[in-house]
């Protein structure tokens, strides 16, 4: 027994062994000198708080990756499914679909960490309402809203919290709630990616003044989406859904932005890095043997060396990533595949084209299949504008949509906007027209603009809140997670009967039926055409 014992203490890592594994990878780390002082003492206590709103997509693989290594050193780990959050931020999930998409968090989160080798047993599950409406947990919040100022709960959930034009008091509350988890979880430290930072100092400024201990917090970066952008569950084509089929995960890789030699931005490697690399701790390029073969890379640093002289190319690093991540999807699509499973899928995120249309007698101005989630609407940037050879009313456009080649564009914008505002500038295109020739040159998009209602007709771009990048999806505000169509088809006329409702509200922000378009910066407006058209 007393060897048995030596030899366990022999394999344990040390302090110093366990802070490297809990801190690898990431971004920053508040309260270092804390994490190493517990750490001599004992096990730290960590907590990971997931907002059950969209379907999790492959980002959440790093945080999976981190909780492995949480494990590795000894922490005891703490997954809360926050569902109160999920209902608290705009709605992101309405409450008659809150249990259900718990479940399916549940289910495919437990499914994501048996496919990496997690054991299970060794975390503790908790949902938010298991406590969060208790006595004292509502009262600390009341005691919490009667110190916080507005301002100050404003700026802490700006990264996190949905920004619209006029927020409710709900999302106003969420940054306090989640500051209050870390005491009522009874945790040392909060993990989460370093878009969460502003609520962690939050929660470092305000638990003391209830009488509670400031917590350390524990920063992931963001990983790049497909597109270049932040991996978003409402931008379909930034992200890889984990039940995506094997062939939808080959023509999303393939359209991923990954330019030869470009290791910024590239989502694609920073996968590797953050969740193949600390699984594996290796990642084999699959390429043909004229091409050098495969070639194992045991250090990450060394394959972005390779890349960025562009020893390694852009297809096989693609082609490399989906054999590695289908093997990571293959567990969770043969779980997931069950009729019970399938049947949650389902019931949690029904797909609003497919609602039941009203009965007969109801009134239903609208046929519930004209969804503005079937618009495929996405940030452009103007790489080059050229008149039309033909049209003097015309310019040709070549416009970024965050596609491997910018696409082909005639917009009738000549006596509107000048040649120079238009180069170098976002814009806001629809992308899922079907390809027209517009006077000799196949138009692959529309550039949407305001316009005036009256005479003399006026006509403004619409503006993408700063920060976007091409690429990045555009949605109307509540149909978030419906798919765009691969492509409109005229004789239905999708867009003619969704554009009747679009209009410029008097703070010129661009909407439908009232309902903001969004991306995940902000609304989308125009410069002052208030109460005008769009098109």
């Amino acid at each position: 027994m007393q060897r048995a014992e030596a030899a366990a203490m022999e394999a344990a890592p040390s302090p110093q062994e366990k802070y490297q594994l809990i801190t690898r990878n990431l971004q920053e780390v508040l309260g270092e000198d804390k994490l190493s002082a517990i750490l001599k003492e004992r096990e730290v206590k960590i907590y990971w708080g997931t907002a059950t709103t969209g379907k999790p997509h492959v980002a959440y693989f790093v945080p999976m990756s981190k909780i492995a290594d949480f494990l590795k050193a000894g922490c005891e780990v703490t997954i809360l499914f926050a569902d109160l959050h999920a209902y608290l931020d705009n709605m992101k999930a309405p409450w008659e679909l809150l249990e259900l998409r718990t479940r399916y968090y549940e289910n495919v989160i437990k499914a994501m960490l048996e496919s990496i080798g997690v054991p299970l047993e060794k975390l503790k599950f908790v949902r938010g309402t298991d406590y969060q409406l208790s006595k004292e947990y509502t009262l600390d919040v009341y005691r919490l809203s009667s110190m916080v100022t507005q301002h100050d709960a404003k700026k802490a959930g700006a990264e996190v919290v949905k920004q619209v034009e006029h927020p409710l008091l709900s999302g106003l509350l969420y940054p306090g709630l989640q500051a209050l988890d870390e005491e009522y979880l009874k945790v040392d430290a909060q993990f989460g990616g370093v878009d969460q930072r502003k609520i962690f100092t939050f929660a470092e400024k305000y638990l003391p003044s209830l009488g509670y201990a400031k917590r350390i917090h524990l920063m992931n970066p963001m990983v790049p989406g497909l597109t270049g952008s932040k991996m978003s569950s409402s931008e379909e084509d930034s992200k890889i859904d984990l039940l995506d089929r094997k062939e939808d995960v080959k023509k999303k890789l393939k359209k991923a932005f990954c330019e030869p030699g470009n290791v910024e931005n590239n989502g694609v490697l920073s996968f590797i890095k953050h969740v193949l690399f600390p699984l594996k701790s290796e990642f084999v390029i699959l390429r043909e043997e004229k091409w050098g073969g495969n070639k194992t890379y045991t250090d990450y640093e060394a394959l972005e060396k390779d890349f960025a002289e562009q020893v390694v190319h852009p297809g096989d690093l693609k082609n490399s990533v989906e054999v590695a991540l289908n093997k990571l999807l293959d567990p969770i699509r043969e779980k997931f595949n069950s009729p019970e499973l399938k049947k949650l899928t389902n019931a949690a995120y029904p797909n609003p084209s497919k609602a039941k249309p009203a009965e007969k007698g109801t009134k239903n101005s609208e046929p519930e299949n004209i969804v503005p989630s079937r618009l495929d609407i996405r940030v452009g940037k103007v790489i080059s504008v050229e008149k039309h050879p033909d049209a003097d009313s015309l310019y040709v456009e070549k416009i970024d949509v965050g596609e491997p080649e910018p696409r082909t564009v005639v917009s009738g914008l000549v006596q509107f906007v000048p040649k120079e505002q238009l180069q170098d500038r976002l814009v806001v295109l629809l992308c899922n027209l079907k390809p027209q020739k517009m006077r000799g040159v196949e138009s692959q998009g529309m550039v949407l603009c305001a316009s005036s209602l009256g005479e003399p007709r006026q006509v403004e771009l619409l503006d993408p809140p700063a920060g976007c990048c091409a690429g990045e999806r555009v949605y109307v505000e509540g149909y978030e997670d419906g798919e765009p169509d691969d492509e409109l088809k005229p004789k239905k006329k999708v867009f003619e009967k969704l554009q009747a409702d679009f209009r410029v509200s008097e703070d010129c922000v661009a909407q439908w039926k009232q309902r903001d378009f969004l991306t995940k910066l902000g609304s989308i407006s125009c410069k002052s055409l208030k109460g005008g058209s769009i098109s």
